[in-house]
C-alpha cells in the first residue's frame, strides 16, 4: 500500500495536490473531516475531552469549537493536553483507513501530520508551501477574512523551515497559474510514485 502524507500551511495549494492524487487513484483521508467524524462516533474520545476540558459539546452534540479553542490557545499546556487526547485517536483512525483502503494508495491530508505522529504511517511526506503574502490573499478570498485576521492565521502556522527539516519532499508553490501548479504537482507525484512503486 502506497501512503503519501500531505501537509503545509493554509493557502499553499494542498487542495490541488490532493486532487491530483485522487485522479491518480488514491483515496483521500482528510484528517479534519475524520476528526469530526470520530467526535460523532467515538464516545470514549468525547468523554476524554469532557473530562479534560469540561462541557465542550453543544446541545446538538457538536463540538463547541470556539469554547475549546479559547481555552487551549491561551495556554500551551492545555493545547498539549488536547493533542495528547486527540493525536492517538487520530493515529488509530488513519491507520484503520489505510488498512481498509482498496485503491492504489492513501493520501493523508493533515496540517499536523508531523506533530501528530501520523507521518510515521507514510512512505513519503510532502510539504506544500507558498509565499506568505500569496497565502494571505488566498485565505482572504477563500475564507472571507479581512487582512488582519488572515495575517493572524498565517502568523500562527509553522515556518517553511519546519517542513523542510521533517518532510521527505518539499514543493514551494511559485506557479503563475493554477494550471502550471497542477503540472508541477503531477510531475512531482509521478516521480514519487515511480520511486515508491519501483
Amino acid at each position: 500500500m502506497t501512503v503519501i502524507g500531505i501537509t503545509g500551511p493554509t493557502g499553499a495549494g494542498k487542495t490541488t495536490a490532493l486532487r491530483v492524487l485522487a485522479e491518480l487513484g488514491f483515496e483521500i483521508v482528510d484528517c479534519d473531516r475524520l476528526y469530526y467524524e470520530r467526535l460523532r462516533e467515538d464516545e470514549g474520545l468525547r468523554q476524554a475531552l469532557e473530562t479534560a476540558f469540561g462541557p465542550v459539546f453543544l446541545p446538538d452534540g457538536s463540538l463547541d469549537r470556539k469554547r475549546l479553542a479559547e481555552r487551549v490557545f491561551r495556554d500551551r499546556k492545555e493545547l498539549e493536553k488536547l493533542d495528547g487526547i486527540v493525536n492517538p485517536a487520530m493515529y488509530a483512525a488513519v491507520e484503520q483507513k489505510i488498512k481498509n483502503c482498496s485503491q492504489r494508495g492513501v493520501a493523508i491530508d493533515a496540517v499536523n501530520l508531523v506533530e501528530s505522529g501520523i507521518d510515521r504511517l507514510c512512505g513519503c511526506t510532502v510539504a506544500i508551501t507558498a509565499d506568505p503574502m500569496v497565502r494571505r490573499r488566498r485565505v482572504m478570498a477563500r475564507d472571507g477574512l479581512d487582512e488582519a485576521r488572515a495575517q493572524a492565521r498565517i502568523a500562527a502556522q509553522k515556518p517553511d523551515s519546519f517542513y523542510r527539516a521533517r518532510c521527505s519532499c518539499f514543493l514551494e508553490n511559485r506557479a503563475e497559474s493554477r494550471a502550471e501548479f497542477d503540472r508541477q504537482v503531477r510531475d512531482l507525484f509521478m516521480q514519487i510514485l515511480g520511486d515508491m512503486e519501483a
